[in-house]
Parts: C-alpha cells; structure tokens; sequence
C-alpha cells in the first residue's frame, strides 16, 4: 500500500466552462468543466508541459472535487494548480488561497489576470507555523496541498501538526483534506527525508492524518513514478536539474519525482 500501495480568447474560454461548472454535479459534467480549464489558454506552455507528471485531471478527480465547493488551496507557489482551480470553481464554487502575504510574485499573477483569478474569493496569509489559521471552523469542503508537506515538516513536527489541525477545523464533516507529495522510501525517517531530499515516507503522513482525526480515504498511484530510485533530493530531477550538468541527462530519463496521492476525509 505505501509504496505501490492568448487572451482575447480566455473571456470565451471562461465563459465556456460556466455552463458546465453551473450544471448539477454530475460525473461527466465535472470531469467536462475540469478538462476545460486544463486545456486552457491562459495556462502557460512550461505549466502545461508539466502535466504528463502531475496528473491534474486525474488527481483533482480522485479528490472529489465538485464545481460549487469552497476550496482552500494551501501554498499555492507559483499557481500552477491555481491556473486550473480559479477559472473551474468559478460560477458556483468558491477558491480561498491560503498565501505568505510576502507572496509577491503569486499576487502579481492574480492581479494581472483577473479574468481568470479575478472571482478568488479571498487570499487569506498563510506562514506556518507563525500563521496557520485557515478561516472559521466547518466553513470548507476542500483542503488541498501540493507538495508542500515536507516544507513545514523541516520547520519542525509541530509545525506540520499544526497544518494538519488547521484543515481539520476548517473543514466540514466529509470534507476533504487532499495532498500530493514527493515519496521517499518506505518507513524512512521522515525528518532525514524532508531535509536531506525534500521527501516523506508515505506511511508517516498517513499516521499523521490519523491522528489529527481524518480517516483515509484514499490512496492513489496517480502521481507515481516507479523510475525514481527515491533516494536522489528531488531538485536533482526535473524541472529544476539542480545537479551537475553532466546528470542532467539521466534525470530526465527518470522524469519528476515519484509522488503520493492521499485523500483524508473528517468524519
């Protein structure tokens, strides 16, 4: 189970998903309204030539998401999810992003295209373990986080508790708390791991939601990749290629990194 276990366009573009995203929350309705903002425009070629490694379709399936859901997105980088959960939540839905307010460039791309990222509900700070409060207790369907987890696991233990917590509270019963991460080898120490190579040992987040008081609901290979020896930092492999140029052509043989897919529902 642990292991294997252009914008002349983008008004129409976005117009195009509302009916989908307003139609009752049927299977192909949602998988339609996802695939739509997938494929948009406004999604730049380097995000998009990432896909074939990160499965947003597939992964945001697995999780359950629906059009008229409140959505809180912890830590949203760059945006790359963003690009495709602002324009599908953007009828019915509502998309908290939970950001350091020092996030400069990410409220930039915001404010640049309010098209697209103009209907985001809210930016609420987000710097854990010094601001982890995500908003009013059972005020959201969704919580998701996209490799982040090993992040707030190298500030400390407490301080990745403290995240876990914070979805919990402010999820609904039956809400979702979903997450993908860079895997490393099966029981490993999880704090070696996060430091040494920015990976977790999928068994220790799993224990974790446990103990928060999610249930497992899911787990999913979507995002594996069974190339990746799980013992290389994952800066070495693409798209950053951190190492020497004389391995980059071998990382790219191996491709992203090996992720986990988890799907933690609150009782």
């Amino acid at each position: 189970m642990f292991r294997r276990t252009c914008k002349l366009l983008i008004p129409l573009i976005v117009t195009l998903l509302l009916p989908a995203a307003s139609a009752a929350a049927t299977p192909d309705s949602t998988t339609t309204a996802l695939q739509q903002a997938v494929n948009g425009p406004w999604r730049s070629p380097a995000n998009r030539a990432r896909d074939q490694y990160r499965h947003p379709l597939e992964t945001l399936q697995f999780f359950g998401i629906k059009p008229d859901m409140t959505v809180i997105e912890l830590s949203p980088g760059g945006g790359w999810y963003t690009e495709i959960l602002a324009p599908f939540l953007y009828a019915h839905g509502h998309l908290i992003e939970a950001a350091p307010t020092t996030a400069a460039k990410f409220t930039a791309k915001l404010k640049a295209d309010p098209t697209v990222y103009g209907h985001i509900a809210k930016v609420v700070p987000f710097a854990p373990p010094y601001q982890v409060n995500l908003g009013a207790d059972n005020s959201a369907d969704m919580v998701l986080t996209f490799r982040n987890t090993h992040d707030w696991l190298n500030h400390s233990p407490a301080t990745l508790d403290a995240v876990f917590q914070a979805a919990f509270h402010v999820l609904k019963s039956g809400g979702v708390f979903g997450i993908t991460e860079h895997r490393a080898k099966p029981f490993a120490d999880a704090v070696d791991s996060a430091k040494a190579l920015h990976r977790l040992p999928e068994d220790y987040l799993i224990a974790l939601g446990l103990k928060t008081g999610f249930r497992v609901a899911g787990v999913s290979e979507i995002n594996a990749n069974p190339t990746d020896p799980e013992d290389i930092n994952v800066h070495r492999l693409p798209p950053d290629l951190a190492g020497p140029d004389s391995e980059h052509a071998k990382m790219k043989t191996i491709g992203e990194s090996d992720r986990m897919t988890l799907r933690f529902v609150k009782p």
